[in-house]
């Protein structure tokens, strides 16, 4: 089943609560809650305040993407904020296993990501502890990048990984997704997908998420 997970990164921080409602009504998924520490990525966004204050406003699956150093100190804050979905990145914590652990005891998905350059089997050890495998196809900190065709292979590897080992993870995918990509995406495995700009920087959210969705049945 193929979700869309509009990242509010691209929203109107000054009416988030109807940014949020409208992709809500338009069909989204996922809500996605992009954090940045200004540390692991050259950028600061939003800590688990602003997860607070989306969890009060919708009953979708937050879907909260820690990209921070030492994610391992802020996880129980974000689980308490309302998060659904916590992801961690490989390259930010020396104890992925722990982090992973951490995360699931507190009652939540646990995600992991890898940026573009890194191996696919930074995931290998973890694959079977894990509820979502985050393949980034930009490299993190902004939005609004175009999309590195390379990820295509990548995704298509890491999908073979999540069969080959029986896990029943959803795969996402993160960066430069549009109407016009989606599907080639999709092709190979991917099921999850965050869509910032395409989203929020079109003039129909719905209509946006419909044909995302509708590219990648076709």
């Amino acid at each position: 089943m193929i979700k869309i997970s509009p990242s509010i990164l691209s929203a109107d921080f000054a009416c988030l609560a109807k940014e949020v409602k409208a992709v809500e009504e338009g069909g989204a998924d996922y809500i996605h809650i992009d954090v940045m520490d200004g540390r692991f990525v050259p950028n600061i966004t939003i800590g688990p305040f602003i997860v607070d204050a989306v969890r009060k406003i919708t009953d979708l699956t937050l879907d909260v993407h820690l990209m921070i150093e030492e994610p391992e100190r802020y996880i129980a804050d974000f689980a308490s904020a309302g998060s659904d979905i916590i992801t961690v990145h490989t390259e930010s914590t020396r104890h992925l296993h722990a982090v992973v652990t951490a995360i699931k005891k507190l009652g939540k998905k646990a995600g992991v990501s890898i940026n573009p350059g890194t191996p696919v089997s930074a995931l290998e050890e973890i694959l079977t502890e894990i509820d979502l495998a985050l393949v980034m196809s930009v490299n993190p900190g902004f939005s609004g990048q175009g999309f590195i065709p390379e990820s295509l292979d990548k995704v298509r590897r890491v999908r073979k990984m999540l069969d080959d080992a029986d896990s029943k993870a959803e795969l996402q995918v993160d960066g430069g997704i549009k109407v016009a990509n989606i599907a080639d995406v999709a092709a190979c495995g991917a099921d999850v997908f965050v869509a910032g700009s395409a989203v929020y920087g079109s003039d129909d959210y719905g209509a946006t998420i419909r044909a995302m969705k509708e590219a990648c049945a076709s």
